[in-house]
């Protein structure tokens, strides 16, 4: 679980988290962890996390990125010899009751992302304009360039086997990791599936940062992102569209 700055939903989301990521013991069998990678948080979210001694923490002294900090969840993962991993953020924007489907379903696939617009009539949060129209370009190029029926490029509500994740090389620290993560996964022809999972904006006022608040910046941003791991991993170019 990614956080920063998270203080008014980290309390919740942690002991819904918890309560449904212990209910998979005697039901699947498993012994599950919660690791939360806090990216330098500097309003009490820290804190909170004492309250949660049985909750793993990697901290960044500063602020590190998005990306980077599902970067180091999977590298602990991986080092720390487990199966399965699930991410979520810490924003109350995704549903702790769904963490048993996400490891229902990871059987036969690799990666299991939720999709907020697999199901065009289900209802939900109206998205900001910006992030729905950006979303859908975006998603609509990783369509052409993996053959993956993607529907939602950004959800980061996701399962993931750790066999698969020693395949990827992620660099990339900011919220373009997703796209890495898609073109490296056709690269290696994984197995993946979407599943719905509710829309849900608490703060569509959000910020992004790192400078991206700009709808403009931030497609430029991530075409950039896209051109060069099309480029290097499946040898395509975006033909242009990499112009904002």
């Amino acid at each position: 679980m990614p956080l920063y700055n998270e203080a008014q939903t980290l309390e919740l989301v942690l002991q819904e988290v918890r309560r449904y990521a212990a209910s998979l013991g005697p039901t699947m069998q498993v012994e599950v962890d919660l690791l939360v990678v806090d990216d330098g948080s500097i309003d009490g979210s820290s804190q909170i996390l004492e309250r949660f001694p049985d909750v793993k923490v990697i901290r960044h002294p500063t602020n590190l990125g998005y990306g980077q900090s599902l970067i180091d969840g999977f590298h602990f993962a991986v080092q720390n010899g487990y199966e399965i991993v699930v991410t979520m953020d810490c924003d109350a924007q995704h549903e702790p009751q769904m963490i048993p489907r996400f490891i229902a379903e990871i059987a036969g696939y690799d990666i299991v992302s939720g999709s907020r617009y697999l199901d065009p009539d289900a209802p939900g949060d109206p998205p900001p304009p910006d992030r729905r129209m950006l979303n859908a370009e975006i998603t609509r190029i990783l369509r052409e360039l993996t053959g993956y029926p993607l529907t939602d490029a950004w959800c980061g509500f996701k399962a993931y086997r750790v066999e698969a994740l020693r395949k990827l090389e992620l660099t990339e620290p900011s919220y373009g990791m997703p796209l890495q993560v898609w073109i490296q996964a056709a690269a290696h022809n994984l197995r993946i599936k979407e599943i719905p999972v509710a829309r849900i904006y608490k703060n569509p006022n959000r910020r992004f940062w790192g400078g991206l608040d700009d709808p403009s910046v931030r497609r430029a941003y991530y075409l950039r992102i896209l051109e060069q791991e099309a480029m290097r991993w499946l040898n395509r170019s975006l033909g242009g569209r990499g112009n904002p």
